[in-house]
């Protein structure tokens, strides 16, 4: 090899070795743009309201604007199958909640994704459990006595939900079994306010709502009786009503969740950043209150393979109440 020839090769060799570390760390930086959080459902419910939230306070921590995209229609289907086919690259994320995750798995035929298998998760960032609460003017002070006076009372009362197929609904169908197979008749509603204001009004005589401001509010005016709180602990928001578990139900435990979560394949750096700015969002403290006037529990111990198996869990819970129910979407 000539010597000039050679000066040309070990000079090439050494710029390349110059350029590696460089080229390595522009690919492994994160994030590179803005990124976007998916809500999978329109503007204005909880979905939204925490996920917006959540946006704001982790663009603080990850060094990057988040921006909200609402992307609503068919059970929060169509917004989570767009992160589902996104760019794998931990930029593009969805606040997924009970419906997208467990409900739609397995009542909804060809859904456009696989909730355990499109998408890497980040974290559980709050729940919020269900409730049982009857109008004033039923005769009974607590969920013994509305199981008793059901029971007494084949056939002739109803409970409302947000919709068939939501968690409301699992909850009153969940209720009916563990109380052991109560005869009362579901009544689905278009969203949960709908259902709230027959409530209040005395139209219906039982509610099975997500707890959260607007029927903690109406419990303490006196309007309506909330029964008992379905979660593991009495909360924070609602201290005075006892859990369902307390008054005497085992079991009766059921909560919405909103997660988040980012496109399967996405590198383990990335989804390691997000974890670790997403934890500082669920540990400061203003965020945690803004979650407890919302009606939600925040969770702070959650990890990506803690959010896995959350995951698998309620879809392996849920699926039998699912299919005897006979639910399709």
């Amino acid at each position: 090899m000539g010597r000039n020839r050679a000066r040309r090769v070990w000079g090439a060799a050494l710029v390349a070795l110059t350029l590696a570390p460089a080229a390595a760390l522009s690919q492994s930086k994160f994030p590179e743009r803005p990124l976007r959080l998916v809500v999978p459902f329109a503007p204005g419910g909880a979905n939204d309201i925490i996920g917006r939230r959540y946006a704001q306070d982790l663009t603080r921590f990850i060094g990057q604007n988040v921006i909200v995209d609402n992307r609503g229609g068919a059970s929060g289907s169509i917004g989570s199958a767009e992160v589902a086919r996104a760019k794998p690259d931990g930029h593009t994320l969805v606040i997924a909640n009970t419906s997208t995750h467990v409900i739609n798995q397995v009542a909804m035929a060809n859904l456009p994704y696989d909730a355990l298998k499109d998408f890497a998760p980040i974290a559980v960032i709050a729940v919020q459990p269900t409730g049982i609460a009857v109008h004033p003017s039923l005769p009974v002070k607590s969920l013994k006595g509305l199981v008793a006076f059901i029971k007494a009372n084949p056939g002739k009362l109803s409970y409302g939900s947000a919709g068939t197929g939501s968690i409301t609904n699992l909850t009153g169908e969940l209720f009916k079994q563990l109380g052991g197979g109560l005869d009362i008749v579901h009544v689905p509603y278009k969203g949960a306010g709908p259902g709230l204001s027959d409530l209040v009004a005395g139209h219906i005589a039982v509610y099975t709502p997500t707890i959260s401001p607007a029927p903690l509010s109406y419990h303490k005016s006196g309007r309506i009786r909330v029964l008992a709180v379905n979660a593991e602990k009495r909360i924070q928001a609602a201290p005075d009503v006892p859990t369902a578990v307390e008054a005497g139900l085992p079991g009766m435990v059921v909560y919405a969740f909103n997660a988040i979560l980012t496109t399967a394949g996405s590198p383990k750096a990335a989804i390691d950043q997000l974890y670790q700015a997403t934890l500082k969002v669920t540990a400061d403290a203003e965020f945690q209150k803004f979650l407890r006037q919302a009606g939600a529990e925040p969770v702070t111990d959650s990890s990506p393979e803690k959010t896995t198996r959350f995951l698998e869990s309620e879809i392996k819970r849920w699926t039998p109440m699912i299919q005897k129910m006979g639910l399709k979407k």
